[in-house]
């Protein structure tokens, strides 16, 4: 099968993006293209479809928006690298178990190219590195086809995640690239990522960022 298309769409506004997201997966057909959209989001906190809002602890500078993702609470915000997959699971013969952790191996597999241990866990989606959280996955799946993605911090100000239990873990730290010692930029790691998408899925591809 062909791989997505990747792009780099820089900053933008989540609901944008959320409804650009809806509406090409309501709209696709057998044969549209598949998509991987790179880009970083304005500061927004995001809440999964049957999050509790009794995990925002505080009152919110910024915008919180009610998602149709998977998950609890989360921040997205300069400095994050979002990777929205949207793929039709069925054509390419994908199930959503090993679309999740697709996207959990592709963050482990960068780790180990820097020479550091990330792991996953298992009921807990997402990259972990010491105990902290390294990178979320929300996914949401609609005939077959499914959107949203990864969430991965390169060099984003950790402490608007003061502000929440993070995906609702009470006490959860998270960590970034920056604060292992990595020194990049969410657009300098999209093609890596990229590449390792589609190793992982034994995609063949033509397109570059």
């Amino acid at each position: 099968m062909n791989a997505p298309i990747p792009q780099w769409l820089g900053s933008c506004d989540y609901a944008e993006v959320l409804e650009a997201m809806r509406d090409y997966t309501r709209q696709r057909d057998a044969d549209s293209c598949d998509h991987l959209w790179f880009l970083e989001h304005t500061s927004v906190y995001t809440l999964g479809l049957n999050a509790d809002p009794r995990h925002l602890l505080g009152h919110a500078m910024d915008p919180v928006i009610r998602s149709d993702r998977g998950g609890q609470i989360t921040w997205h915000g300069p400095g994050q690298l979002m990777i929205y997959t949207i793929l039709d699971l069925r054509r390419n013969n994908i199930g959503i178990k090993r679309m999740i952790q697709t996207l959990e191996h592709i963050v482990i597999d960068l780790m180990a190219q820097f020479g550091i241990k990330a792991t996953r866990r298992e009921g807990a989606p997402g990259v972990y590195v010491d105990q902290k959280k390294l990178a979320s996955v929300g996914l949401k799946v609609s005939r077959g086809c499914c959107y949203h993605g990864l969430a991965l911090n390169v060099n984003a100000d950790l402490r608007h995640f003061d502000l929440i239990n993070p995906c609702g873990y009470e006490g959860l730290l998270m960590t970034s690239l920056h604060q292992l010692g990595i020194e990049t930029k969410p657009q300098a790691v999209a093609p890596a990522l990229s590449v390792l998408l589609n190793q992982q899925l034994g995609l063949l591809s033509h397109h570059h960022i």
